[in-house]
């Protein structure tokens, strides 16, 4: 089912319909009955009878058009039925008339958002982690939104947890690849994905999904204490391999200095010395104590 659009009149065209048939229905009950007419009504009871008839029927359309006035509100859409058949949706806003046989129910087109409960699921790697998200989203088809599902809005958010759930099985908490998606460390592609698995499972709904962001992610409670340690260690690993690259780069450096300037000349063995007390030096934790050498380039 497809939304379609009902044709409505301005409510002001209405009201002047509506006061055009009671001022007929008067002027046709009033012009009927002058007072002689009155005084010989058995004499004039077929002219009675048809003014009276006429008079009532403007009368009655006169409240027929005050009956059929609703308005809408900007952002708002008013789903129109006839006996129980789907007739079309009215979007336009402000006062405006139909059939007053038709069943109007409003529903809302403003953009909405809730946050899904906090999930507990295992990620790709098997660990179990908490996961929650920000839906934002809003109808854009009235008639699939009121008539395709139950209950939309529980709908969408039942859609929007199973959403999560399937996004957390696919990709790694925190990804040790960088060519490799964790839920952790690509924010922006994970979020994408999300909103187009959450807008997938919610169109039929008539719904469209604006944005989807994850707003809570964090290991389960029972290992949460084991991954910050591992988490820590990959740190310093990562901390003590960015420091030994920097450090041979350095030694790499001073060396070539020292063989182009002809500033002094070692063989081997004192490469080999010289080597070890700067990486010594360079990627050690604490501070060194320097020695002063008072003797020759061959004596300590």
């Amino acid at each position: 089912m497809q939304e379609q659009k009902v044709r409505t009149l301005p409510g002001s065209v209405a009201l002047l319909l509506s006061l055009g048939f009671a001022g007929v229905s008067l002027a046709t009950l009033i012009s009927q009955l002058p007072a002689h007419v009155v005084r010989n009504a058995a004499q004039h009871q077929g002219q009675i009878a048809i003014a009276i008839t006429v008079g009532s029927l403007f009368g009655l359309a006169a409240l027929v058009m005050l009956a059929g006035m609703f308005t809408i509100a900007p952002n708002e859409a008013r789903v129109v039925q006839l006996f129980g058949r789907y007739v079309g949706t009215a979007r336009d806003e402000g006062w405006r008339w139909a059939n007053p046989l038709y069943t109007k129910s409003s529903i809302s087109l403003r953009m909405r958002n809730f946050e899904t409960a906090r999930i507990k699921v295992n990620d790709v790697e098997g660990n179990p982690i908490e996961i929650g998200a920000i839906v934002v989203w809003k109808v854009v088809d009235s008639a699939q939104a009121m008539f395709a599902v139950e209950n939309y809005p529980s709908f969408v958010g039942f859609q929007a947890e199973a959403a999560v759930r399937t996004l957390a099985t696919r990709h790694p908490y925190d990804g040790h690849d960088e060519n490799l998606i964790s839920l952790r460390g690509h924010t922006d592609a994970v979020a994408e994905e999300l909103k187009k698995e959450i807008h997938t499972r919610c169109k039929a709904a008539g719904v469209e999904v604006i944005e989807a962001r994850i707003a809570h992610l964090a290991y389960a409670q029972e290992i949460a204490q084991a991954m910050l340690q591992r988490q820590q260690a990959g740190a310093i690993i990562a901390a003590r391999q960015r420091i030994v690259e920097g450090a041979v780069g350095m030694v790499e450096m001073a060396l070539t200095l020292l063989a182009k300037n002809r500033i002094v000349e070692l063989d081997e063995d004192r490469k080999a010395a010289m080597v070890s007390n700067l990486l010594v030096v360079l990627c050690g934790e604490r501070s060194t104590q320097p020695i002063i050498n008072a003797g020759t380039l061959h004596q300590g």
